[in-house]
């Protein structure tokens, strides 16, 4: 049986850059929208959920970083790639704090935006989940992998998709350090863009979603010098 295409939606203000998108994502397999801001984002997602949002970080109005502040604070969790045109780094720090998912500095090849797609889709795909355990318990922390879901003392917590994929790595590494090249790799991607200031930056967010003290950690600890490791919470 074949799998459905994976649901793209264009966020871009640039409608020659949303027209070459539209065609070049459909030539290979996804099934892609194309919306120029966040009303019509809105409107498009109210419709028909997305498996991957692209959203263009300069646009009038409202920008991309105020549209996906605005998405997490409400709840939505869909992977977001992150299209910049400029080069500070601060600018894709600050998307990465928000919960977005991956960034792509323009121009770009439109090749390497499907790739990473593609690369963000194998990270949170079913086949990935189903090679691992069904579910794993850590202290007061259950995680059940194919849903892509982690609950404390039954509690559910609200974790984005990196921030899981974060946590995923360090559960099945639990009581082993990893250093920050190990989580890129294994919770990212090799061909993930990402650097140790942003996996420590991602950690931050982990720590503060799972309700782990940002002074203190008592879960996800930094072992200096190597990297971080996931504990059930006593002492070490």
């Amino acid at each position: 049986m074949s799998e459905k295409p994976a649901r793209v939606l264009v966020v871009d203000d640039d409608p020659e850059l949303r027209s070459l998108l539209q065609r070049f994502l459909g030539e290979h397999g996804f099934a892609v929208r194309a919306v120029d801001g966040g009303k019509a984002m809105d409107i498009a997602l109210q419709r028909d959920p997305a498996d991957v949002i692209v959203l263009d970080l300069m646009m009038p109005g409202e920008d991309g970083l105020a549209i996906l502040r605005r998405l997490r604070a409400g709840g939505d969790q869909t992977p977001v790639i992150m299209l910049t045109a400029r080069g500070d780094p601060v600018d894709r720090v600050l998307g990465l704090e928000m919960g977005a998912d991956d960034y792509l500095g323009k121009p770009f090849l439109p090749r390497e935006l499907v790739a990473r797609i593609a690369a963000l889709m194998r990270r949170l795909g079913p086949g990935r989940a189903a090679a691992l355990d069904e579910t794993l318990e850590i202290g007061p922390f259950a995680i059940n992998f194919p849903a892509m879901a982690v609950t404390r003392d039954g509690a559910v917590l609200t974790l984005s998709s990196r921030e899981f994929a974060l946590f995923a790595a360090l559960a099945q590494s639990a009581g082993r350090p990893l250093s920050r090249a190990q989580l890129i790799d294994r919770a990212l991607g090799r061909d993930a863009e990402v650097t140790d200031r942003a996996i420590d930056v991602q950690i931050a967010r982990l720590r503060r979603a799972i309700g782990d003290d940002a002074a203190q950690p008592r879960f996800v600890r930094t072992v200096w010098g190597v990297g971080y490791v996931l504990t059930a919470g006593g002492d070490v």
